[in-house]
């Protein structure tokens, strides 16, 4: 059955939006960062594969994946050292996605709340909305972080932190990613989700997933979700 969020005879109350890859430009300059960092232990990765292979992983969780897969050791404290690196990083290298600020201000104007739910740090996220100006547009209350959280994605735990925050129940939320990963992680809420994915890549599906190519496709479908909603409840009036 489809979340409330996404259905006419139910109530979309929520949008909570990814961090990379929805609203920052940071995979790229991340996963580069970490390629660098890994060509120093002796795998041979690409800077371009590993865009491929690292983003949307977080760092506890990709740690150990390179470990098993590849038969090296990192430091105990490879996860924080990189941190630390990506918070320096994100405050001067930080872009927002392509018409970020507008689609922002459209969700507000549509009268929807919206949180921020990510497996960046609340640092590094700080650091990415303040240098791209997003800072202006997201309140610091509103920001979760599945790191700082210990539960990264796909765990839904940052989801039904940033619902339980709000006070709207998981079903009447809408989530924005762009990863296979998130995509889990808010199926896993029970919320329905938006997938940004360009049109020539292949992306999963199932009953309330749906799917946009750019973002400045997301508040027009917000607010078809919207109007069917208010429409099926003029009905029943």
């Amino acid at each position: 059955m489809l979340p409330a969020a996404l259905r006419p005879d139910g109530a979309l109350k929520l949008v909570i939006f990814d961090c990379d890859g929805v609203l920052i430009d940071s995979e790229g300059p991340s996963c580069r960062m970490i390629a660098r960092n890994l060509r120093e232990y002796g795998l041979a990765i690409s800077d371009e594969n590993a865009v491929h292979r690292f983003a949307g992983h977080a760092l506890t969780a990709l740690k150990h994946e390179i470990e098993q897969a590849e038969g090296i050791t990192l430091p105990d404290d490879w996860p924080a050292q990189m941190q630390h690196n990506l918070v320096t990083l994100m405050r001067s290298e930080a872009e927002t996605i392509d018409g970020a600020p507008a689609m922002l201000r459209g969700v507000a104007g549509l009268g929807l709340p919206y949180r921020i739910g990510s497996n960046s740090s609340v640092m590094e996220m700080e650091a990415k909305f303040g240098r791209t100006g997003l800072d202006a547009l997201i309140a610091p209350a509103h920001i979760h972080s599945a790191r700082d959280m210990g539960q990264p994605k796909p765990d839904p735990a940052v989801y039904l932190a940033a619902a339980k925050a709000q006070g709207v129940p998981p079903e009447n939320c809408i989530v924005l990613e762009d990863t296979d990963t998130g995509a889990r992680a808010a199926q896993a809420a029970g919320m329905g989700c938006v997938l940004l994915r360009a049109a020539d890549l292949p992306a999963p599906s199932w009953p309330g997933l749906l799917r946009i190519t750019h973002l400045d496709e997301f508040v027009p479908l917000l607010r078809r979700i919207l109007d069917s909603q208010k429409q099926q409840g003029a009905a029943h009036d």
